[in-house]
């Protein structure tokens, strides 16, 4: 396999560390250390938003085995009031992790089965005459909830994917010369089975690109799937969502997205993010590489890895964690290493590595 060429002044050799010092600044500010404690005391509130994490996830696990990066992926994209892409194939629990992530939250929730034959309409609602009023009355579709289900978001054709490009990206839609608000939190959770064609229509590019995350989920491990096994057969004729707890409410999620926004990322680490994305537009293994919108992504998705992680300030790992499912969906891979296999996740993660870390 190809081996992407760094491109100079990307990697520099001073910026290793010695082995078994970890440089505790990054992304600190430098006045909250001292040379006897390396410890920071927080400087945002984070406790009640950790012990509702902890409990959603306690809850997730009681019928997720495993996946535990993907949860943590859900979490915060509900933190940093994203929209989640789960790609899989049939069968490893992409609609049932998005079903338990709503039983856990206090919020609506509607699920929208995309089918060939889906018009917007059907989507988005549509204007009925009243013929008791003599005009017509605008009668809302699944669309209008908190959280937003769509199974199998590929099978529907472009003009059904185009109806919701503006309420994704705006939270709000337009119909007949009115626009319509969404009630926050407004969050969609889509899944798509990437190796079945039939039927399927590729999703636009400026789609995806109002995806905050691309989740890739994968078959789960020998001890996993021997649990999985052992959990079905001890249910007898219990449902899996039944005992789920309620953690978060609307007013909790509007909190804690406010919260997010607060936390502290150094002016390096910024550059730092700059840096990546126009590596991709630059790096000639991508044929398109990300717009700032996904800068802006990366951001928000690091602080929200920053607070789960129990931080009040964003590190590089954050921006690390989070620039693989933020990006790999947002960029193309150039034809010619399509061709030879080369994905986009690979050449991401050679970007991390060829771009120099802030100290």
């Amino acid at each position: 396999m190809p081996i992407l060429i760094p491109q100079k002044n990307n990697i520099m050799e001073e910026t290793q560390q010695p082995e078994n010092t970890p440089d505790t600044n990054v992304g600190q500010p430098a006045t909250q250390a001292t040379s006897d404690n390396v410890n920071f005391e927080s400087r945002i509130d984070l406790t009640p938003l950790l012990a509702h994490i902890n409990s959603i996830r306690a809850e997730v696990e009681t019928v997720i085995v495993g996946q535990h990066k993907m949860v943590d992926q859900l979490l915060v994209a509900i933190l940093a009031n994203g929209h989640v892409l789960l790609e899989g194939v049939p069968g490893v629990a992409k609609t049932i992790t998005a079903k338990l992530l709503a039983k856990t939250l206090d919020i609506g929730f509607s699920r929208i089965q995309f089918t060939p034959d889906l018009m917007p309409s059907d989507i988005l609602g549509t204007s009925v005459f009243d013929l008791k009023k003599s005009e017509f009355e605008f009668r809302k579709g699944p669309i209008f909830s908190n959280l937003i289900l769509i199974d199998e978001i590929n099978r529907a054709p472009a003009k059904t994917q185009a109806a919701l490009f503006e309420v994704m990206e705006e939270r709000q839609i337009t119909i007949d010369g009115s626009a319509y608000i969404m009630d926050a939190p407004f969050l969609v959770i889509a899944t798509q089975n990437p190796i079945e064609q039939e039927g399927t229509y590729r999703l636009p590019e400026a789609q995806l690109d109002r995806f905050l995350f691309k989740v890739s989920i994968d078959f789960p491990k020998l001890a996993e799937e021997i649990t999985i096994i052992q959990r079905e057969h001890s249910l007898q004729d219990h449902g899996k969502l039944e005992n789920i707890k309620r953690i978060l409410t609307a007013d909790d999620i509007k909190k804690y997205q406010s919260l997010v926004k607060q936390i502290i990322i150094e002016p390096q680490l910024v550059e730092y993010i700059a840096k990546i994305v126009v590596n991709t537009r630059e790096n000639g293994f991508l044929y398109l590489g990300a717009s700032p919108r996904a800068s802006i992504a990366i951001l928000n998705a690091a602080k929200g890895f920053a607070v789960i992680h129990g931080r009040d300030f964003v590190t590089p790992e954050d921006i690390k964690e989070a620039a693989i499912p933020v990006l790999q969906h947002r960029v193309i891979v150039a034809p010619e290493r399509e061709m030879e296999g080369i994905s986009s996740t690979e050449i991401i993660r050679q970007i991390l590595e060829m771009v120099e870390i802030p100290r």
